[in-house]
């Protein structure tokens, strides 16, 4: 060692480059994903829900007094038959509606994606289309046989194909 040299090599924080070569830098070069809630999705879905529990308080059928509250209540006392005289579409619109409200809830959490709930909104939204199809085909799209119950079951759809469809087709948001 000369003079100069008073410290043998390796002993300092500076001791000359890394044994594998050159350092990576600690952050990504690629756009982070950025978490966020699914504003309209989540609203759309939250509508439907409202215009379920809506529906309940109003006629369904123009010519008969009968709510969408005593339909579901005639639903529910009869599971067994609920297929055969037609009350599993009240109970569908419904269910669904509530079901649609808890996911436009969960849409306005932060997340990369909602494309999954936006899935699950779409398969909801199905039945309830379904629900919503059938009575207008069996009075042959006579559409002054409904009432405003209906027209709000009819709203739960669209609402809930809507919101379904802005979540599963958005992706994500990077910064």
């Amino acid at each position: 060692m000369t003079e100069r040299e008073q410290t043998p090599l390796g002993s300092t924080a500076a001791s000359g480059p890394p044994p594998g070569g050159t350092t990576a830098p600690a952050y990504s070069a690629e756009p982070v994903a950025r978490r966020g809630p699914e504003s309209l999705g989540g609203l759309l879905l939250i509508l439907a829900g409202i215009a379920a529990a809506v529906s309940l308080v109003l006629d369904w059928l123009a010519d008969e007094d009968g709510t969408g509250l005593d339909l579901v209540r005639d639903g529910f006392e009869d599971l067994g038959g609920i297929v055969d005289n037609g009350l599993w579409q009240p109970l569908a619109v419904v269910l669904g509606g509530g079901v649609l409200l808890l996911l436009g809830i969960l849409m306005w959490l932060p997340a990369r994606s909602h494309r999954f709930l936006g899935l699950l909104g779409l398969v909801v939204s199905g039945v309830i289309v379904w629900a919503v199809v059938v009575p207008l085909q069996d009075a042959d799209w006579e559409l002054d046989f409904f009432g405003p119950g209906f027209w709000c079951a009819v709203a739960v759809a669209v609402l809930g194909v809507l919101g379904s469809l802005k979540a599963l087709l958005t992706g994500r948001k990077y910064r």
